[in-house]
Order: structure tokens, then sequence, then C-alpha cells
């Protein structure tokens, strides 16, 4: 990967809509090259796919919470099938500390969430924070040369 894949991931990541075009004109390439350069970014897994950024608020999600989990090792599987079923839960990792998960969940209210809890604690002890606001929203990661 060299600086001119850089400044696509850097573009891309910025506005995932960026016209070939666009990208072509700031990187001194051609679009076909710029094309095969995204490309190869795919196949490579270095991109991974591509989003829109949605407010939850305007959709009614006023409570983003995270939640650490201690789920033991051998109830993993069932806990990441459940997981992934639950459409609440925006993000999922497994984590060192005092907890092995910790979730990001988006529900419309309190007592939504009080009741997802409830159903989670089958899995292990749980520990809950409220979003109040979020001052660095979801951004790409940063693509300087290491």
């Amino acid at each position: 990967m060299d600086d001119i894949d850089r400044k696509i991931l850097r573009l891309l990541q910025d506005n995932a809509r960026t016209s070939l075009k666009t990208i072509a004109e700031n990187t001194f390439l051609s679009s076909p090259a710029v094309s095969a350069r995204i490309e190869k970014l795919e196949k490579d897994g270095i991109i991974s796919g591509y989003h829109a950024q949605v407010n939850p608020m305007k959709l009614g999600y006023h409570i983003i919470a995270f939640i650490n989990l201690n789920v033991v090792p051998d109830d993993k599987p069932k806990f990441y099938a459940y997981a992934e079923s639950v459409p609440n839960i925006l993000e999922c990792s497994c984590v060192t500390g005092d907890y092995s998960m910790i979730l990001k969940v988006a529900f419309h209210s309190t007592m939504e969430l009080d009741v997802f809890i409830g159903q989670l604690q089958k899995f292990g002890k749980t520990s809950t924070q409220i979003v109040f606001s979020t001052h660095v929203g979801p951004r790409g990661v940063d693509v300087q040369e290491n």
C-alpha cells in the first residue's frame, strides 16, 4: 500500500460516495486507475464495506448504551449467535478486563433497554453505561504511513 492508496482510503472514509472522478482529481490518476486500486483494496480486505452513517436519534433511538457482559468461554458460541440475531446490538467485541464482552446498543426507551438487559443476564453479569452525549463520533482509522 502506497501514499496514493492511503489518500484514496482517507477520501472514502470521509465520504464513501466520493466519485471516482473526484478521487482521480485528488490523486492525479485516471478514473480507471483509481477503480483498479479500489478493487485491489477491496480484494485485499482493506476496504471491508461501504456504509451510510445514520443518526439513531432521528430514527427514535434515544438511548445509546455500552453494556459490559461477563460470558463464560463455553457459552460464547451461543452468545455470539444470540448477539447476531438482535438488531439493537450495534457492536459486540470480546475484550480484556473484568468483563469478557462489551456491547454498544441502541433502544427507543430505557424500558426497552431494561428488558434487554434482563435477557442478556442469562449469559452473565452485566454493567451498563448510558451515553449522555458523543463528542467524537464514529470515524475511520488513521491511514498515515507507519
